[in-house]
């Protein structure tokens, strides 16, 4: 449902599979022409797996988009998206995957319902999701812990590696085609 309040979304793309670039560009353009436009875009980024390290490397980042829809919405749109690329889901958490599209903040708002939790639980845990959001949005306050993300990827534990692999103005060209 949409409305016409023009909301803030920040999303953490990610994914371990296939042409990992390729499909990066592929759910970028996707949620740019069915969810909302992409006002940010951060450097894509290359880690190694968090929490079940016996796999492939990723590649993240982050966005900030602009849409009319509500956070269920957004939601509902990005698993859709997913399923349109060819994720595979399973009950197995931190596996390999084809394309992953987390909701990291929506506006400040914030969401405790079973199947949607904003911001992202894990959100102050994981480098490689601070690091690309950082370099978008490093002011933005996580509305519970009333912290920038400056300030979380400082305090971050996480000792992964977080490594640059294309720049926005790389990505940018390629989204538009």
């Amino acid at each position: 449902m949409q409305n016409n309040t023009i909301n803030k979304v920040y999303l953490l793309l990610g994914g371990n599979m296939g042409k990992r670039e390729e499909v990066m560009l592929h759910a970028l353009r996707k949620i740019d022409r069915q969810i909302g436009k992409i006002v940010l875009q951060s450097s894509i980024y290359e880690t190694a797996a968090w929490g079940y390290e016996n796999q492939p490397a990723f590649y993240n980042c982050a966005i900030c988009l602009q849409t009319e829809m509500n956070a269920n919405d957004v939601l509902s749109k990005v698993l859709d998206i997913e399923n349109q690329i060819g994720r595979q889901r399973s009950e197995t958490q931190w596996q390999e995957r084809l394309i992953d599209i987390d909701i990291l903040f929506f506006n400040g708002e914030i969401s405790t319902q079973a199947h949607l939790k904003i911001p992202h639980p894990l959100l102050h845990k994981r480098k490689f999701a601070l690091v690309p959001l950082n370099e978008i949005e490093k002011n933005f306050v996580h509305p519970i812990l009333n912290k920038t993300v400056a300030q979380l990827l400082f305090e971050c534990d996480d000792t992964l590696e977080v490594k640059q692999v294309l720049q926005p103005s790389e990505i940018q060209s390629s989204i538009l085609l």
